[in-house]
């Protein structure tokens, strides 16, 4: 097959330094370097490319194993292709050309270039993300890291209860609530606990609006007869407990920071899609710019997404959403199941090959749309009722809502139950 491109390159990319090899049309090895991963040696890669293109940049095809980061953007901007592929893909190549397993640099950096000489369909093209997009991004990760730590530290304050302090735990479900914290501050051992006064653990509890319990029966909880342990355990674990309280705090506030951010930022992008659908219904056609914020106001008319499964959807799934490509978003959500079959045996599975934060987000946008909207209650029931166990009939929600998502994005319309109502009644009487 004739192509434009005359010339391939491999980036095997690392931590400090990225391993180069060009090849041509018959796989001949042209050049091979050593790039350092700083600014200077980065531009001068770009412009030895440049050189090698003879100025003309579509020529010259890279491949590499991450779809963005410094040089990939570099070359993006120099006008280069870029095309992203997976390591395990690039696993499977190697074996292509060392069955004998070997590995090393090089190899990897020339399987990168001539299997981009023959099976370039096997690549994606990479391409420059919305600055507005990339800042999305980087907020949905800091708020799963955030979470993830809270949940740790919380792991670690209900173990140091449980072991000398389990009456704390009776008091709340959660130990991690701001206003059982600054309980544990006033009241931090059984001995404490046992002095604590009744208008202080009102004071409390008053500040944070907590009305569930009353102060008495949290003294009653809290004055309940101590476990015995061993002398010193009590003030280790407080003590412990002591450098816990500060850093769930600390987190706690940088998660509702992180929040507001993202909703601040999904608030201006719907903003400017706003603006620039009124624009366009006068004058032109939306830029891609504009339908990348158009996004925003679509996802987020849909049942059961807020801001979080919002922002995660555009972070993580920003190539098949851009691209309205619904298998790929379904299998990138982890959504479409997967088949092994061999002979007479045939099994169909759950994919677990996916992006873990898309997946996450895409499940718990279906199980709360099962709880607000009809149809996915209705379909949720119906797959229930064929046997299927709850996380099976979620995926099946999902990947109705999925196909209704790229639809909408296709379509650049917002979500309307009723429609959906109006055409199954038509389709009804039609029958």
């Amino acid at each position: 097959m004739n192509r434009p491109t005359m010339l391939f390159v491999g980036v095997d990319w690392a931590k400090d330094n990225h391993q180069v090899c060009v090849v041509d049309g018959e796989s001949t090895i042209e050049a091979e370097r050593v790039v350092d991963h700083t600014g200077p040696a980065i531009a001068a890669f770009a412009d030895w490319l440049y050189q090698l293109a003879k100025g003309e940049p579509e020529t010259v095809a890279v491949a590499i194993e991450i779809p963005r980061g410094s040089v990939v953007e570099t070359l993006i901007e120099r006008g280069f292709p870029v095309y992203a592929i997976n390591p395990k893909q690039l696993d499977r190549f190697r074996d292509r050309y060392c069955p004998a397993g070997s590995k090393d640099d090089r190899l990897d950096a020339y399987v990168l270039a001539d299997s981009l000489r023959t099976d370039m369909h096997c690549y994606r093209r990479a391409r420059m993300d919305d600055p507005d997009i990339i800042q999305l991004r980087e907020l949905v990760r800091i708020a799963d890291e955030l979470k993830g730590e809270a949940n740790r530290d919380g792991n670690r304050l209900r173990d140091l209860l449980h072991r000398y302090y389990p009456q704390m735990l009776q008091v709340s479900s959660s130990a991690t609530e701001a206003w059982v914290l600054d309980l544990l501050e006033l009241a931090p051992t059984p001995a404490c606990a046992a002095k604590l006064r009744k208008a202080r653990v009102g004071k409390v509890m008053k500040k944070h609006r907590i009305r569930r319990i009353t102060p008495s029966e949290v003294l009653e909880l809290l004055r309940v007869p101590p476990l015995v342990l061993a002398e010193g355990s009590i003030e280790a674990a407080s003590t412990h407990i002591g450098f816990l309280i500060p850093r769930l705090r600390l987190l706690q506030q940088q998660k509702k920071l992180v929040d507001r951010q993202i909703a601040a930022l999904l608030d201006a992008m719907s903003v400017v899609a706003s603006a620039s659908t009124e624009q366009v219904e006068t004058t032109e056609e939306p830029s891609p710019e504009q339908r990348k914020h158009r996004d925003a106001e679509i996802l987020l008319s849909l049942p059961g997404v807020g801001n979080v499964v919002a922002a995660t959807m555009l972070a993580e799934a920003a190539w098949p959403l851009g691209e309205r490509d619904y298998p790929a978003l379904r299998a990138h959500a982890g959504i479409a199941p997967i088949t092994r079959a061999s002979g007479r045996k045939r099994r169909v599975g759950m994919r677990r090959a996916c992006n873990i934060r898309l997946r996450n987000a895409v499940y718990h946008w279906s199980r709360v749309a099962t709880q607000h909207d009809a149809h996915a209650r209705a379909r949720y029931a119906a797959l229930r009722a064929r046997g299927h166990s709850h996380g099976r009939a979620l995926r099946g929600v999902a990947d109705r809502l999925l196909n209704v998502a790229c639809a909408m994005l296709r379509d650049g319309t917002l979500y309307d139950p009723t429609r959906l109502r109006s055409v199954s009644a038509t389709a009804a009487q039609e029958a």
